[in-house]
Formats: C-alpha cells, structure tokens, sequence
C-alpha cells in the first residue's frame, strides 16, 4: 500500500473509539519507515510540538490493520510515549 492512500482515512483504536483522521505522516528516512500518522497536518502544529505530536498522532508500529479505515492498539486519544519515541520527537 502507498502511504498516499491512507491520507484522509478514518483512524479508530481497537475499542471502536475514534480518533481522528490521517492528515499527514512522519517518516523516519533513516529507518526507511513510516514512524506517526498524524490527525492535523504538520503545518498547522504550533507552539509546543512534542506535546501536540503526542496527542494529535498514532505510532505506526500500534496500527494493526489498514482497510477501510486505519485500526491501532490505542487505549485513548493520548497515548503513553516511551523515552525512546520522545527522543525520536526531538530530532
């Protein structure tokens, strides 16, 4: 799948919340892998960056399917961040 067809898909965790639509994506190119799924597009992130990045994206390593709509493993809208991914926020 191109990451161009997941743009303005509906993104819902495992326990049918909703939580947004994909605006944008954040790609690690030294990975060479999608890293976030964004619910607003990057250029309207302003003010505190890391703290939006947190509540207004999904890991792509949490999305368990992608179909009609993208399924995460996400317990709600705000999700726990490791010291590694907010680290991989700050580059």
């Amino acid at each position: 799948m191109k990451i161009s067809e997941i743009y303005r898909m509906d993104i819902y965790s495992d326990s049918g919340e909703y939580l947004g639509e994909v605006q944008d994506v954040i790609l690690d190119l030294e990975k060479g892998e999608v890293s976030r799924l964004l619910m607003m597009p990057m250029k309207g992130m302003r003010g505190d960056v890391k703290k939006m990045l947190m509540q207004k994206s999904v890991l792509y390593k949490s999305v368990k399917n992608v179909g009609d709509v993208v399924l995460v493993s996400a317990p709600s809208r705000v999700q726990e961040t490791s010291k590694e991914e907010v680290s991989d926020l700050s580059r």
